[in-house]
This record gives structure tokens, sequence and C-alpha cells, in this order.
């Protein structure tokens, strides 16, 4: 029972999160038989697929990207976050199932895209530094921190996953972050790490990111009959930070209630179970005749 409701409440969010503007979700499942940028049997692919362990490694992603003062001047000078972050976290989860389930003309064509988009973003941050969004540096950061988010959040929440499998999914994802200008992305866990304590110092804390803290609260995080979980996803996405980074940050610690981390990771094991019409991997699945 509680699977089934939980199935036609996550298949509605995802039908809304991948509307592509047309009033109906992207279809996913065509053309048929054309392989995505990531291979099916690969990491990424089991770590895309749920739906509750990106909301919270999402939102990780995004502190560690604010953390950053070109890439935080970037993103809240330059898109929706303030005015619409709905629509703003729906367009970026977009553009991640694309990449890693979407026929490669598709992901390809969206790529090339975002990065002429990205063309005309640059200006200069509260502290005089100049930015453009297409810096390969910027790019490095922002792919790496995603995807260290989405690892954790899968890692703490779904499935623990061993160092080959973690190191896997890192090179799985650096020949696509290079398709977005991203050079040198990390290719192992060590190379994140390090990548992380040399950009350390750069790293800052500012009011916007209690500002994001709060709009991620007042949004529709999970369907409804799960939206009392919003409060617990933020706590437990301020905690998958490096605790270095996080006091660097001037974040509080937020442990969730030991309850509250028993029915997160209950919901999100769960959701990683369903077979979900609208997910982005089950189509992908059958398109590739899987």
């Amino acid at each position: 029972m509680i699977g089934k409701l939980l199935a036609a409440r996550l298949d509605q969010m995802l039908r809304q999160q991948l509307d592509d503007g047309s009033g109906r979700p992207l279809d996913f499942s065509q053309p048929v038989g054309e392989p995505a940028l990531v291979p099916a049997d690969s990491i990424s692919w089991q770590v895309f697929a749920n739906p509750v362990s990106l909301v919270i490694g999402g939102i990780t992603a995004v502190l560690l990207e604010l953390a950053e003062p070109k890439v935080r001047s970037g993103v809240w000078d330059h898109t929706t976050f303030r005015t619409d972050p709905l629509k703003r976290m729906r367009r970026t989860g977009m553009a991640a199932m694309v990449t890693v389930y979407g026929a490669r003309s598709q992901a390809t064509r969206m790529i090339s895209g975002v990065r002429r988009m990205h063309e005309k973003v640059r200006g200069t941050t509260p502290g005089g530094i100049p930015y453009e969004a297409n810096d390969p540096e910027l790019l490095r950061w922002v792919h790496a921190t995603a995807a260290f988010g989405f690892l954790e959040a899968y890692h703490h929440y779904v499935r623990p996953l061993d160092q080959t499998e973690r190191d896997r999914y890192y090179a799985e994802g650096a020949p696509i972050s290079r398709l977005y200008g991203a050079e040198q992305a990390p290719e192992t866990e060590r190379e994140l790490m390090e990548l992380f304590n040399a950009t350390l110092p750069q790293l800052e804390p500012s009011a916007i990111l209690s500002e994001f803290l709060g709009i991620m609260e007042s949004l529709p995080l999970l369907p409804r009959p799960l939206r009392f979980m919003n409060k617990t996803i933020i706590s437990a996405s301020v905690e998958l930070l490096p605790p270095e980074i996080r006091m660097k940050l001037g974040l509080r610690e937020r442990l969730p209630a030991a309850a509250a981390t028993k029915i997160l990771r209950f919901i999100a094991r769960q959701a990683d179970r369903l077979e979900l019409e609208s997910s982005p991997a089950v189509q992908a699945r059958k398109r590739m005749n899987f």
C-alpha cells in the first residue's frame, strides 16, 4: 500500500519536473536504439534513477556551488533562483536527466545549447572579481560538486557504494563534464578531494547560503504526503558537506533526528525499488531494449 501510494506521488512529481514546456514530460524512450552518453550498466544510471536522493544531493551541490564567490554571483545574479526557484531546480534536474539518460544526439544538442547560454553570463562579484560562466575552472567546480552531492546522498540514503564503485562513478562523469567545458574534471574520488582541498581557501560564508536554505524549506521538495520531511532533507543535505567546508561556510551542524533519518532512508530505498512510468531511467531502458 505504501509502495503504491509513493509510486503514484513520485510519478506525478517526475512528470511535472520533466515537463519541457509543452505540457507533457520529455520522452526518454525515443529514438529507439540510440545509446546515451553514459552506458546503461553504469553506476551513474543507478545514482540518478533515485528521485529522493537526487533532491538531497542536489541541495548539497548547490550549497557547494554558492560557496565559491564567482559561481555564487553567476547563479544568484543570472538565474531565477530568487524569483522562481522551483523552475530553476526543475531545469537543472532536466539537464541532468538528459545528460545521463537521453539519447546521445539529444544530450549533445542540449549541452551545446547550455554552453551558448553560458556565453552570455558574465559579471563582477561584490568583491570586484570578474567572472564568466564558461570559465573552465568554474565549470570544473560546478560539475565536481554536483557529482559529489548526488553520489553522497545515494551512498548515505539508498545503498552504500564501495571505493571501486565510487571511483567508477567519477570516471563516468568526467568525459561529460568536458563536453560542458569543464577541463580536468576529477576521475577518481581522490582527485575530487584534491580539488576540494585546493579550492577551500577560495570558499567563503555568505548570507545567500541561508537565504537559499530558507527558499528550499518552503518548496515542495517531495510529494504532498511527504512534505513534513522538508526540514529533515535540508539537514541531511547540510550534513553531507565535507566538515571542513561546512565549518568554513559557518553552517551549523544540523544532524537530523535518528527517527527522521530512518524515515528518510526508508523512503529513498522504497523509491529505488519502484518502476515509475515517467522515470527517465525506465524509459531509457525501453529505448535500449533492456
